[in-house]
């Protein structure tokens, strides 16, 4: 296995295409300013790093990156990467995650707009997360222990587990698809809309006008803070406990809520409607 230990690299593609290596100690950073450090590099193991310049993982396979620093002028760290994980580390860097595969992420701290686009496989525990636009378009997405500050989150994305998790967004999950939230807070702005097999189990959603225009809503024993003209549009079954603030025209499936404080229902708004409400 070669080994580069204490070492300052500021070259063009400094460490290209190394396999079966490990790194440890260096500083990507300097005069030269060049991009792309560890590009088409695999089996690799990179410990107590410093990342100053743009491109280091892109094309990388089978690597793990433990107790390593992304600054905000890293760029784009790790695209069309396969198997990588990432443990104890910040990114800071704009698009840092970017059409990879079986990603995995522990203990990070994560600053990044644009985070994980159109990636598959991607499981995230006890991390934190800030981002204007995270996880467009992801499939396959396990997470445990994520707090989030975002914009405009999960959207587009397909089959996914969050648990433990606290979301604050300002929106979150538009036309996303087959997604479950377990035991979390999702906090925002007009949540949901137009999903499809969305299932919130245990969980407190926070903000106006959530879940409408959904197809196969389900809420199980959740809670819903400041929800108002909650569910329009949407086929839904759900059970809340507590107090909904409004409720208004859903179109089928049932309700229920300890208290609701306006039942909305437009006349022949939606022809066939038969959303059975109780609270």
């Amino acid at each position: 296995m070669e080994k580069y230990e204490n070492l300052t690299l500021d070259a063009e593609r400094a460490l290209y295409g190394i396999h079966d290596a490990e790194v440890r100690n260096c500083l990507f950073d300097g005069p030269a300013d060049g991009e792309s450090a560890l590009k088409e590099a695999g089996d690799l193991r990179v410990e107590n790093c410093d990342f100053h310049l743009r491109y280091p993982f892109w094309h990388v396979k089978n690597a793990v990156i433990e107790n390593c620093r992304m600054t905000d002028t890293c760029r784009a760290a790790l695209w069309y990467d396969d198997n990588v994980t990432i443990k104890d580390s910040t990114l800071g860097g704009i698009k840092a995650l970017r059409e990879c595969d079986n990603s995995v992420l522990s203990g990070c701290e994560i600053v990044s707009p644009e985070f994980g686009w159109i990636c598959r496989g991607v499981k995230i525990e006890n991390s934190t997360l800030k981002s204007e636009y995270p996880f467009f378009q992801c499939r396959g997405m396990e997470i445990d222990g994520l707090q989030m500050q975002g914009k405009y989150s999960f959207q587009y994305v397909e089959n996914a587990v969050i648990r433990n998790s606290v979301l604050d967004t300002k929106d979150a999950f538009w036309h996303s698809k087959n997604i479950t939230v377990i035991d979390s807070v999702v906090k925002g702005e007009y949540l949901a809309w137009y999903s499809e097999g969305l299932h919130l189990i245990r969980c407190k959603i926070i903000g106006t006008q959530p879940l409408c225009y959904c197809k196969g809503l389900v809420l199980e024993d959740c809670e819903m803070e400041g929800c108002d003209l909650s569910f329009e549009n949407s086929e839904v079954t759900a059970t809340v406990r507590g107090h909904i603030d409004s409720v208004k025209n859903p179109v089928h499936g049932s309700i229920t809520a300890d208290s609701i404080g306006e039942v909305i229902l437009d006349e022949n708004l939606w022809e066939g409607a038969d959303c059975a409400i109780q609270g």
